[in-house]
Formats: structure tokens, sequence, C-alpha cells
């Protein structure tokens, strides 16, 4: 399973994008380049002649996310020199043993921005789940955590009514159900607190434009509550961000594949090789593809499947909280 974003990217190219009998040309960086460098040492040993000569002038290499295009190839110096951030993409600095690819036909960029559309759309069909400590009070209590305004509505919360001591008795401790109500409230938002101080909180991060708040009912103050929330998935901004940080969890990575193959395959002419391996991999998976459907329509079909199993799943765990006025009652 994936832990990181990069991970998960890898995993598609695995499973999905890059059969082994059908890899395309690649070598690796010798020496380390900086954001303006121009000149591309590579490792020729990996190369064949004819791959070699594939890098001369107008060729396009890919170095992580970055493409370059090539503009003059040194045959005896395994130098090539290239102009940096082609097609869109950003230049970056690259570290000797990098993958250098040639002519990808998915380039990375592609892939993660993939990856990054299909968690963003599959909420509300799917959707990520949180649990936090709050401690009850008089009114309303602002959500100040890092990506609460990606929280949607709470499910369930409950209340410890006799809190943890250093040598309590756990068996004396009690969980009762509490009911929430969550509040929108504009960022940034400035109120006066209980000293008399006028503050203000704002969401700097990405994802909705709001505050969120909750305000709990038959509760004295000074209780600590758990509230689970619904949540959106956030939305990846880097290969580094780790799977757990986005909200998504291990059964969910297949989805997200297949929705990125199908992405991508869409409206382009597949290799054979490209195609075989992916009717393999979705036999392998128990779904195995009508030779008269086109690759794209059965990516898709695995993956609404996969989808219905999950939403069971989120439906056997988290059961929907009646809702009375906004007001949930777990």
């Amino acid at each position: 399973m994936s832990s990181t974003i990069g991970d998960l990217v890898d995993r598609t190219y695995r499973e999905y994008l890059e059969p082994m009998d059908d890899i395309v040309s690649y070598t690796t960086l010798t020496t380390a380049i900086n954001t303006t460098d121009t000149s591309v040492v590579f490792n020729g040993d990996l190369l064949s002649v004819e791959e070699e000569d594939a890098l001369d002038a107008g060729a396009i290499i890919e170095i992580g996310q970055e493409l370059m295009i090539c503009t003059d190839l040194n045959a005896v110096t395994n130098t090539v020199t290239v102009t940096r951030a082609a097609r869109g993409t950003t230049a970056a600095s690259h570290s000797v043993g990098d993958l250098i690819k040639i002519t990808p036909p998915f380039p990375r960029k592609n892939v993660f921005d993939a990856v990054c559309d299909q968690i963003k759309n599959m909420y509300p069909t799917l959707f990520a789940v949180e649990t936090k400590s709050v401690i009850s009070s008089t009114g309303y209590t602002l959500l100040s955590g890092d990506y609460d305004n990606y929280l949607i509505a709470p499910i369930k919360a409950i209340s410890q009514y006799t809190d943890w001591d250093g040598n309590s008795d756990e068996t004396g401790t009690i969980y009762r159900g509490v009911t929430v109500e969550m509040v929108d409230l504009p960022n940034p938002f400035s109120y006066v607190d209980a000293d008399g101080v006028s503050q203000t909180i704002t969401y700097s991060n990405n994802g909705p434009d709001k505050v969120n708040a909750i305000q709990m009912y038959g509760i004295a103050s000074g209780h600590t509550c758990y509230i689970t929330f619904k949540k959106k998935f956030v939305e990846p901004t880097a290969e580094s961000d780790t799977l757990t940080s986005i909200g998504l969890e291990s059964e969910y990575e297949p989805i997200v594949m297949a929705g990125v193959a199908a992405q991508l395959m869409s409206g382009r002419d597949i290799p054979t090789a490209t195609a075989d391996y992916i009717s393999d991999q979705l036999a392998t998976s128990n779904f195995p593809v009508d030779s008269a459907t086109r690759i794209r329509n059965s990516l898709l079909a695995y993956q609404r499947a996969l989808i219905q199993q999950a939403r069971k799943d989120l439906r056997a765990r988290y059961p929907e909280p009646v809702s009375i006025n906004s007001i949930s009652y777990g």
C-alpha cells in the first residue's frame, strides 16, 4: 500500500500505465542540476545507440515532474542541452540517480494532476472521516485546526462525563451521546473572546472559504467531547503529501488508480502492450474486460464497482445521523 501521493503515482504507473514489456527508454542523471542549469549529463551505459540518438534536438525528456526540450546532444560527453520547464511544468532541482525518461507517453505531471482530480472529485460520493477532541463550552466553539474548513458535517459525538485523571478508574468513565450543530462562518471571522478582546480567525489553506464552528446541546461546559466529522478529501499539493493528511484510506487507492488510467487514456490510441497489460490487471481483480469493450469504459465500470463497495462500507461504519433543524442527533 502507498503512504504518500508519490507512492500512489508510482503504483499507478506500475499497475496500469507502464507494462514491463513496453517501458519507455530511460537513463539516469549522473550530475545534479539546479533550477537554472541547461546541461543534463546522463548515464550512457543504459541507452542503446538508437535510444541515445533519440535525445537529439527536438526530443522531450522528463526528470521528476519537469519536462525539458532537447536542443543539442553531445554523445561523447553524454550531455544534452535542454530548455527547462517545458509544456507548463516547473523547473526543479534534480539529484544524481534521478530517472530520465525519453518522450514519456504519460508524463508524471499529468499523472499527478489526474490523481489530484480523482481525489478531489470523489466527494460527495465518498468522503473522509476525522474525529476531533473538543472541550464543550457555552455558545459556539471555533474549530481552528489545519484543514478544519474541509469538515462538512458531524456524524456522531460522544462525551467523557468522567474525564481521565492520572489514577482514574477507567471502568467509571461513561461515554454518552451529544447533540451537535455545525455552523459555517465567514472567512476571516472576527469575534470577542471571554476576556473582551477582539480576535480574528482566518483559514489560510486551500479548500472551502469558510470558518467552522460547533454548538453542543445537552452538556455542561468543560467536558471532553469526541466528534466524528464527515470531511472532504484534502487536495494534494505535492508528491510528498501523505495519504493520511489527505484523508485517503488505503482501500480507496484502486478507485483513484482506475480513474487516473481512464482519464489519461480518454480519446487516445492505447499501445497494444498497454491494453493487454490493463486487461490482465482487471482480470486479476475478477473484472474481465470484454474484447468488444473499450479499455477506458472497462476502467470506469471497474471504478464504479469499487465505489459502490466503498459506499457500502462507509454506510455500515458511519450511519447517517438524524438531523433536525441542522442539529445532528447521532
